[in-house]
């Protein structure tokens, strides 16, 4: 005699069973800190040489491949990594709030629905996160800019630096440049999961390809990194300048200041100085970064962006 079994009794164990409870804030934020600490390992011979061409005439003269023969030249191959325990600890603070708090501040701005999802919403929304992630990395992106910019055969550590900036400047140095930062943040941040999240959904309209797909995740990332590098080469310019400021002479006053110095002085020109080596930073960094974060997202059982 067959019995059947009660269908109450059964337990749905399927994988969208599994994946149904997202991930909560503190997963979504350590998993934007792990892929940007992983990419920045990668990625951080450039923004020496980034860094280097910014704060000097001499190496904006070389060019990348001449700062590069120049630093290896005259400092040695591990000068490519100067101050990238620095960027390790940037990376957790800042790119891990300002990747994870997208999505949260995205609910905040009223991107609940496609039909209420705008490009100006989705540009607030990555402001909001870049500002507030630009708060809490500000002092080790100040670590990291003197690090690189620091020439000779020593690499110069961390605790070293930080102890010399307290000795000289006080609590104040670690938040030098802060204004022209969390302006850059705002900016950078925008641009970049703005155009990440419209440019993926075009990509996927148009193709058919899905959003969890390596391509459109791959094509959506080079577009944001381009239009990234037109938009924050400025900030980042102000920003550098601000930060390397020597500890004896206030060069400028302000982020406005120096921006009016900049043009005044050198030309309008100079403040996208460093273009072609700034985006050969951001279309890798924001490459590998994003695809790192979306595969991350989807082992959590999140959905893509």
């Amino acid at each position: 005699m067959s019995v059947s079994r009660p269908q109450s009794s059964v337990v749905s164990t399927s994988p969208a069973a599994a994946a149904a409870a997202a991930p909560g804030l503190l997963q979504q934020v350590g998993m934007a800190g792990s892929a940007a600490v992983i990419t920045v390992s990668f990625i951080h011979p450039i923004d020496v040489v980034k860094t280097r061409i910014q704060v000097s005439p001499e190496y904006a003269a070389l060019g990348m491949s001449g700062t590069v023969r120049r630093v290896v030249g005259t400092e040695g191959p591990l000068a490519m990594w100067k101050g990238v325990n620095a960027a390790w600890l940037r990376e957790a603070s800042y790119t891990s709030l300002r990747l994870g708090l997208y999505e949260p501040c995205k609910v905040l701005f009223g991107c609940t629905s496609p039909e209420t999802t705008t490009f100006l919403k989705k540009f607030a929304a990555g402001s909001a996160a870049g500002a507030l992630g630009s708060l809490a990395g500000n002092p080790f992106d100040v670590l990291k800019t003197k690090m690189m910019t620091s020439e000779g055969a020593t690499t110069p550590s961390i605790v070293g630096t930080a102890k010399d900036l307290l000795k000289h400047q006080g609590v104040g140095g670690f938040y030098r440049g802060i204004d022209s930062n969390v302006l850059r943040a705002m900016v950078l941040n925008g641009t970049k999961m703005a155009c990440y999240d419209t440019t993926k959904g075009y990509v996927v309209q148009y193709t058919g390809l899905a959003k969890t797909s390596l391509i459109a995740q791959f094509v959506s990332a080079v577009a944001a990194g381009f239009f990234m590098t037109c938009t924050v080469s400025p900030f980042d310019m102000v920003r550098t300048r601000l930060m390397n400021q020597p500890a004896d002479a206030k060069l400028y006053s302000n982020a406005g200041d120096c921006f009016a110095k900049i043009v005044k002085n050198e030309g309008p020109r100079t403040l996208w100085r460093g273009f072609l080596p700034i985006w050969s930073r951001f279309a890798p960094t924001t490459t590998i970064q994003l695809i790192i974060f979306e595969q991350l997202r989807t082992l959590m059982g999140m959905k893509s962006m």
